[in-house]
């Protein structure tokens, strides 16, 4: 356990559009940037935040439609969330960052790595890929978001995101509340963006450490799509997380943690 220098929540706007953005650590310490996934706010990472290693400067945010963040109408363009990221760190003038994000925060991650190579240093690519899934599928998803709404829809993406074992779990209340609390335009938004998003080519041009993550039991992005992306990126690592599924910091956040500090300390970011 760490105690923060700082602690802070703020909410920077960008083009009529809140971003709430919260800090923990050294003010002046080497920046870790948090992107979370579809569906959840920054709340995901809650669980791994004391158990990094002291003197980081921890940045986490809500994307657009998700949290505290504002709900623009559907739909969003991946390059408008990569610019909030871009915004984000330049408002806070945050250079060289090692950059984690899950799910659809590692598109993210992988389109500010492509455009601004200044701001990131490192990736962590948790769940997630160049591309996910087919254009066809995302337009089924957002059908019947908009017919049936997230509720009804909740224990079907529940099973994607967590290992059986986890789904009897004390905690899955919790995690089904931040998932049924996303708003619908949020929700569809970033559905679009997924849809509309490949970053093989661009992803394939990448040359800085990357460090990929996957749960052998993700319903969502399984561990074979994450390697082919990870494998785009010359020198990059994988590691397979067993027993858990789309969320793994989530399911095992102490094992999520070391292998994040691990990846910190072999590249001199702590």
């Amino acid at each position: 356990m760490w105690d923060c220098l700082l602690s802070r929540d703020q909410t920077l706007e960008r083009n009529g559009i809140k971003l709430f953005v919260r800090e923990d650590g050294d003010a002046n310490g080497a920046a870790v940037v948090f992107a979370n996934s579809l569906g959840t706010d920054l709340r995901l990472w809650d669980q791994i935040i004391p158990l990094l290693p002291d003197g980081l400067r921890i940045v986490r945010y809500d994307k657009r439609g998700h949290g505290r963040s504002s709900v623009p109408p559907a739909p969003y363009a991946m390059g408008t969330l990569v610019g909030d990221a871009e915004f984000i760190l330049d408002q806070l003038n945050i250079r060289d960052c090692v950059f984690v994000g899950l799910s659809i925060g590692g598109m993210i991650g992988q389109g500010l790595a492509v455009k601004r190579l200044d701001q990131v240093r490192g990736l962590v690519l948790s769940s997630t890929a160049a591309k996910i899934g087919t254009k066809e599928m995302w337009q089924d998803r957002m059908d019947a978001m908009r017919l049936n709404g997230i509720d009804a829809m909740a224990n079907d993406i529940l099973q994607r995101w967590f290992s059986m074992d986890f789904l009897q779990h004390g905690d899955l209340p919790f995690w089904r509340a931040m998932l049924v609390n996303t708003p619908l335009q949020g929700y569809l938004g970033c559905c679009a963006a997924i849809q509309g998003t490949d970053f093989y080519t661009p992803t394939s041009g990448l040359r800085l450490p990357t460090l990929g993550i996957a749960g052998s039991e993700d319903g969502a992005t399984p561990p074979d799509l994450v390697r082919e992306t990870i494998d785009l990126i010359p020198g990059s690592r994988f590691q397979l997380m067993r027993r858990v599924g789309h969320l793994p910091c989530a399911e095992r956040p102490q094992d999520y943690a070391r292998l994040l500090t691990e990846f910190l300390k072999e590249i001199g970011h702590v």
